[in-house]
């Protein structure tokens, strides 16, 4: 039997987290100094928290400390199960170094237990998209967990993340861009079109204004799109419905068969991407 982990800022929608019998670890944030955990959709209210940050709330997030992570993971040691946790981009949180420290006590302590951290190198449904495809690799596969961490690092650069944001200030608050470029971009109508590549967030692309922009992540979609195992196209948004109709309705006209998720944007991500942001992630071809 495999414990098998992930984190709520993988943002697979709690549904599928449930099915695949995930232990999912819940990441904070902060709004206007109340905190809160991400709950992958559960209780979520993408309508109040975008609009709270639409009328200038102040948002936040933070990461888990090593008490919190050996506390987490010290139950699922003692029951001596194999443990797999598929995890966001070790890039872009030093939350990963109280794991690691956590971790380390509880190898000393359980020297038997053979745990395994895969790093996506990614964050949103980007992670979540190799959760999915890991997690359900590992159930139909014995619950091997290094067979499913061998699995995962073959199509782990298969996953396309292209995503457009409306307001570029929320990704200079969070330290992404630097403010000027923000305020230069926003004043230009500047709308990049934002990619994870390597472990980090940078610019796939600049394209004049959202409309293009939008067209630009379908587009780019139509060039490179290949299935991978049953892997669906993920359409997601930050209170951004009509958008994401949209792209979604252009989607189906393009791949009529493909399986089509769609989901609102977390707030752990949604603090650094802000309102009305829209993302589409899927698959391609090697």
């Amino acid at each position: 039997m495999a414990t098998i982990f992930c984190d709520t800022d993988c943002e697979l929608w709690y549904t599928k987290a449930n099915e695949l019998k995930l232990e999912v670890i819940r990441m904070p944030y902060i709004i206007d100094g109340e905190e809160g955990l991400s709950d992958l959709g559960e209780e979520f209210d993408p309508k109040k928290f975008y609009d709270r940050m639409r009328a200038g709330a102040s948002a936040t997030t933070a990461g888990l400390n090593e008490e919190i992570y050996y506390d987490t993971f010290k139950p699922f040691f003692e029951k001596g199960d194999d443990i797999l946790y598929i995890a966001f981009s070790s890039k872009m949180s030093n939350t990963f170094e109280s794991l690691g420290l956590a971790i380390a006590r509880l190898q000393k302590e359980y020297p038997n237990v053979k745990y395994r951290r895969f790093d996506t190198l990614s964050i949103c449904v980007g992670a979540g998209m190799l959760v999915y495809l890991g997690a359900k690799y590992c159930r139909e596969h014995g619950d091997d967990i290094d067979a499913a961490y061998d699995y995962l690092e073959s199509v782990k650069n298969r996953v396309n993340v292209r995503f457009v944001v409306e307001n570029m200030k929320y990704l200079a608050r969070g330290g992404r861009i630097s403010p000027a470029k923000a305020k230069i971009a926003n004043l230009m109508n500047i709308k990049p079109v934002l990619v994870v590549k390597d472990g980090v967030i940078d610019v796939g692309s600049k394209q004049n204004g959202l409309k293009k922009a939008y067209n630009y992540i379908i587009d780019e979609m139509k060039n490179s799109y290949e299935q991978i195992d049953d892997s669906p196209i993920m359409i997601i948004d930050a209170d951004n419905k009509e958008v994401a109709d949209e792209i979604e309705n252009r989607v189906k006209e393009a791949y009529p068969n493909a399986p089509i998720w769609r989901q609102p944007i977390g707030p752990v991500i949604g603090v650094h991407a802000g309102p009305s942001t829209v993302g589409l992630v899927y698959t391609k071809k090697a």
